[in-house]
């Protein structure tokens, strides 16, 4: 097992929570007061942070909402920030890289020695010797795309392949060929109830990556129901414009905090239910 799997069950011990709060900024969307202010992306991030760490095991910044506003400092800052202000819950860095190898040990080098990631997402359509760069980081995650949570996943994850669908053989692969460091985890989505539980009878208690409730509609029960390992865990569900925009006024983070709150107790109360 690896060190980011030992932190990832601690803090799931430590919270009592499954849930993963995105940080997608939008500065479109960011509260006036802070949208005023110097580095407003990361004095965002900090306010839903502080008023949500108790309450989560995880966060997961995407790359692209930082990259898109040149503003990968902040992204750097909210990285640091959140691991030294609460060690133990991890950061995973939603970047989906997947290139040929070379390019890959560049990505690798971004997500873990640049930005200090514990985690990164990664496309694994360019086949083992395309993650191998990140999985060599024994002690970080690396949560391999496996049966994702927008619509369009339909058109190739679904595909015939010997009898299975694409996805099932990527959960296979990642089970039996990929996860030999111990590692690996799959990004399933929430909307896709059916195949949440297919993947879990392929890959056991590797943990799952669970994007696609509120905004996207995914079922929150569901989910839990037919992902969850035996132990009521196995599950980083990950919500972001419900939470982060759940305000709009100076109260951004305390709504927030109440949209985190709401979404760790209904997980909860449908933990080990079957």
């Amino acid at each position: 097992m690896s060190a980011f799997i030992d932190k990832l069950n601690a803090s799931w011990e430590r919270s009592n929570s499954l849930v993963c709060v995105g940080l997608d900024p939008e500065i479109e969307r960011l509260p006036r007061e802070i949208a005023m202010q110097p580095s407003p992306i990361f004095q965002f991030n900090k306010a839903i942070v502080d008023a949500t760490a108790d309450l989560v095991c995880a966060y997961k910044p995407q790359f692209a909402h930082y990259a898109a506003y040149e503003a990968e400092d902040q992204l750097e800052r909210t990285i640091e920030y959140i691991h030294r202000s609460y060690p133990g819950i991890p950061v995973i860095l939603d970047s989906k890289r997947g290139d040929v190898g070379n390019t890959a040990v560049r990505y690798a080098i971004e997500a873990f020695e640049r930005y200090h990631a514990d985690a990164v997402t990664v496309n694994p359509y360019l086949g083992g010797d395309s993650l191998e760069p990140f999985l060599q980081y024994e002690d970080r995650g690396v949560i391999i795309l496996c049966r994702t949570s927008n619509p369009g996943g339909r058109d190739l994850q679904d595909l015939d392949v010997s009898g299975r669908k694409l996805y099932q053989v990527v959960a296979d692969m990642a089970a039996r060929q990929w996860n030999s460091r111990g590692n690996c985890l799959l990004v399933v989505g929430a909307t896709q109830p059916r195949e949440l539980a297919e993947v879990r009878d392929i890959v056991g208690t590797m943990p799952f990556l669970v994007p696609g409730v509120g905004a996207q509609g995914g079922d929150v029960a569901a989910a839990v129901t037919n992902g969850q390992t035996a132990d009521g865990k196995g599950l980083i569900i990950s919500s972001s414009r419900g939470i982060l925009y759940a305000g709009t006024d100076d109260q951004f983070s305390t709504a927030a905090r109440a949209a985190a709150e709401a979404l760790r107790d209904q997980i909860n109360a449908n933990r080990l239910k079957r």
